[in-house]
């Protein structure tokens, strides 16, 4: 019987609002095969600078926009917009903020330097969300996360709103790409993510440096199962999922990926929670 009727899909890129890569067209089509499956989704990214919001239709949702969230002590307002992908019958939230994400592009800048502020805006991101499901009143059984911006996701689900409605019952997917940054996240980024409901324990794998097989073990440790995305994903990442015995879907082909999905949501939904 299938137990994850609701997919959260926390996503990095999504084409056709950012170029074409694996991760953009995973972003596009694998939400659009789960809803034709029956299922119910919900599907955010990023409002990166780059997307074109005239062109895209982007409007805000008012309703959902005004909060503040605190990081590193200063106030950034979270903004939520919405658009359409009508051949796919989708929405797509977007979680905007003038410091994070307005006029900025995504890991690096127009010269190819890596913002210096990416940790504190996979922070703000992975909160941005889980705050408006909250506002949605929506309850996911299976939230899946892509990219190194959904990173912290796992953890804030399992540890600071395991209580909430929205996520009590919820397993977290995490897929693993190719690495997607050179420069580490600065030392003290276990200090920022901290928040009612964390301990030290819970980050001590952030070890400086804190590079990008650093952040994926990090999100494997608060997953409740793990996709591997590419056929060259860094066998160090594959290895530390199994030793933790976390369900794992290898790596499958583009035609039969959705249904090794399909099958691999109602697979972790069973699992007995820890």
């Amino acid at each position: 019987m299938t137990k994850a009727n609701k997919v959260l899909f926390i996503t990095q890129e999504i084409t056709p609002y950012v170029p074409e890569t694996e991760m953009s067209l995973t972003g596009r089509h694998l939400p659009q095969a789960i809803q034709e499956k029956g299922r119910e989704i919900r599907t955010f990214m990023p409002k990166w600078g780059n997307i074109n919001e005239r062109r895209n239709q982007l409007h805000e949702v008012i309703r959902l926009s005004g909060m503040n969230l605190i990081i590193d002590d200063t106030d950034h307002p979270l903004i939520i917009k919405v658009a359409s992908i009508q051949s796919a019958r989708m929405q797509v939230y977007f979680i905007d903020n003038d410091d994070y994400f307005q006029n900025r592009l995504q890991t690096a800048d127009e010269n190819g330097v890596e913002y210096e502020d990416n940790d504190a805006r996979t922070i703000f991101y992975a909160r941005g969300v889980l705050e408006t499901v909250k506002k949605l009143r929506w309850c996911p059984d299976i939230i899946h996360c892509h990219g190194w911006i959904s990173a912290v996701a796992p953890l804030y689900i399992k540890k600071v709103y395991k209580d909430e409605p929205s996520f009590r019952d919820a397993k977290v997917v995490f897929s693993l790409y190719k690495e997607d940054f050179k420069q580490p996240f600065h030392p003290d980024f276990p200090s920022k993510l901290m928040l009612k409901g964390i301990n030290k324990k819970d980050v001590s794998i952030l070890k400086d440096p804190i590079d990008y097989t650093t952040l994926c073990k990090f999100a494997i440790e608060h997953s409740d199962g793990v996709i591997q995305q590419d056929q060259d994903v860094n066998p160090e990442i594959l290895e530390y999922a199994k030793k933790l015995g976390k369900p794992l879907l290898e790596y499958q082909e583009p035609d039969n990926f959705a249904e090794a999905c399909n099958s691999f949501y109602d697979q972790v939904a069973e699992e007995e929670q820890e």
